[in-house]
């Protein structure tokens, strides 16, 4: 199973791929303020360039699919609504839902990360549950990615339910994404290869 989840998300480009529709209209929202159609277009137009690109390169279009669905959710509140808040509220709850399973995860001894690691960037291969002291890395490290994931979007939350600040909302969406997930993932291949070399060898089979 998590070999064919590694397959579906494309891995590490994958993720990066679907993340980017919402990332654009994060800029273009900040940018001009007063035009939500405008960003709300632009994230669309992002999401159906990648998976044209990718498909003028046979190369699979499922991600940017995904990154399509992605923003549909949120676009179309925003858009009923005209309230450029009502965008990042699927987002904040996802990341507040990803944060509590992370550490609900930890308590049941299948740290999120730990599989994180076989889906994105182990193939789908599981051979570090064999592994007390990589079991028990993980678990560390899903402790970690919990309390951020939960602490960035309490912050976001709070900004969403004040109402009035969706300028400053996207701002902090776009600090708090990709360079805070980027040094979480810095710190968990650091503390992976300096635990276990050869898991991160494995990885590129």
């Amino acid at each position: 199973m998590t070999e064919q989840i590694s397959a579906q998300l494309g891995g590490i480009r994958g993720l990066i791929e679907s993340g980017v529709p919402v990332g654009v209209f994060v800029l273009v929202n900040v940018i001009w303020s007063d035009r939500l159609r405008w960003a709300i277009g632009a994230a669309v137009v992002c999401a159906v360039a990648i998976a044209v690109v990718r498909a003028l390169r046979k190369q699979s279009i499922r991600h940017a699919i995904n990154g399509l669905f992605g923003i549909a959710l949120g676009a179309w509140l925003a858009w009923d609504s005209g309230d450029a808040n009502q965008f990042y509220l699927p987002g904040i709850l996802y990341g507040l839902a990803y944060g509590g399973g992370m550490l609900l995860s930890v308590l049941l001894r299948h740290p999120f990360i730990g599989w994180g690691w076989s889906i994105i960037a182990g193939g789908g291969r599981a051979e570090w549950r064999d592994d007390r002291r990589l079991v028990k890395l993980f678990s560390w490290l899903t402790v970690l990615w919990g309390v951020v994931f939960l602490t960035k979007n309490l912050v976001r939350l709070w900004l969403y339910l004040d109402g009035g600040m969706a300028d400053l909302l996207g701002v902090v969406t776009i600090a708090f994404g990709y360079p805070v997930t980027g040094a979480l993932l810095l710190v968990s291949f650091w503390a992976v290869r300096r635990r276990r070399p050869a898991l991160l060898l494995r990885t590129g089979d």
